[in-house]
């Protein structure tokens, strides 16, 4: 046994070694000034990343980094060398995928539920608009997953909670105090306002234009969603991304994916190394979360049909048969 875990974690190292290894060589192309992915000492960022692929349970952490790579390499000018690059980052994908406990590793399939569907959906996209599609999903749905491996087939950038608090660094915003993650995690725009010192609530103040922290941190992530539907093909996950396009008219395809909370609940205990008291807490706490931040910012409510233009059981498919039928309906 010790000796299979030993095995592991030095595969893990070799493939983040590659990994930091790729990430200098698409920076070195790109010559981005928004700076490496991996910016600490190469041992330090080797070791986190093992650490990170052999302890994490799903992976979210691990497949932002990677996407933040796979995004960055597709700005490459030169074809041959962007194609050269993206070959090597399939190959460290699929290796990845294969560790034990990484992203996707506890399929959401029923194949109850499988058997009784087929799936022929097509819908037309503008050849004029960018392939925009803003992912809504349950916690436990495999939703990221799925958003991960459509960007991954339609080779797209992808978009998370994780990303979009990296690029916020990036544009210089103050981590402590404009964290999108944090924002979205502690919402609660109906507690009892707590004791605040006059000096903090003057930063505070300034810094925001006289708004809420909260709703400045929205209308910063607002306009920068609307600026990437404008620019280029991508996958957006949460963030009212579905809503906000809406409201300023850019055109997109908008999906939300869901499973029954006992297949959900099931997935998490799995990934999670959670009991089942564990489980059915956290899945309430996150529905809970995400559906008020989502009716608050966005004034819809979440997960109601109406308001998307594919909702998705991913129990009926699983993730893989869910990513295709997605990708053949735009390819369609």
């Amino acid at each position: 046994m010790q000796e299979h875990v030993q095995d592991n974690t030095e595969k893990c190292k070799k493939i983040a070694e590659r990994l930091y290894e790729l990430d200098g060589e698409v920076y070195n192309c790109v010559g981005s000034s928004l700076g490496r992915t991996f910016t600490g000492e190469r041992e330090n960022c080797i070791r986190d990343l093992t650490l990170l692929m052999c302890t994490k349970p799903d992976g979210h952490l691990l497949r932002s980094e990677m996407a933040l790579i796979s995004n960055m390499a597709r700005t490459i000018k030169n074809k041959e060398e962007r194609k050269r690059l993206m070959m090597k980052y399939d190959s460290i994908l699929q290796e990845v995928a294969a560790l034990p406990n990484t992203f996707g590793s506890v399929d959401v399939l029923d194949i109850a539920r499988a058997k009784l569907n087929t799936s022929n959906l097509r819908q037309k996209f503008s050849k004029e608009d960018h392939l925009v599609i803003c992912i809504g999903r349950t916690q436990g749905s495999a939703g990221n997953d799925i958003g991960f491996a459509l960007a991954d087939e339609l080779r797209i950038n992808y978009y998370d909670a994780e990303i979009f608090d990296q690029v916020m660094k990036r544009l210089e915003a103050d981590k402590d105090s404009v964290n999108d993650v944090a924002s979205f995690t502690n919402f609660d725009k109906y507690r009892k306002k707590r004791g605040i010192h006059l000096k903090a609530w003057m930063r505070d103040f300034n810094r925001y234009h006289g708004l809420p922290k909260q709703d400045a941190v929205f209308f910063n992530m607002s306009d920068l969603i609307c600026s990437m539907a404008r620019s280029e093909d991508c996958i957006i996950m949460g963030r009212c991304a579905d809503a906000i396009l809406r409201n300023n008219n850019i055109p997109h395809i908008s999906i939300f994916i869901d499973a029954p909370f006992a297949v959900r609940m099931q997935r998490i205990m799995e990934s999670r190394n959670m009991s089942y008291k564990q489980a059915v807490r956290f899945l309430k706490k996150m529905d809970k979360q995400h559906k008020r931040y989502y009716e608050f910012y966005a004034g819809e409510e979440w997960g109601n049909t109406e308001n998307y233009d594919l909702c998705i059981n991913s129990a009926s498919y699983g993730m893989k048969e869910t990513v295709d039928m997605i990708e053949r309906m735009i390819q369609q």
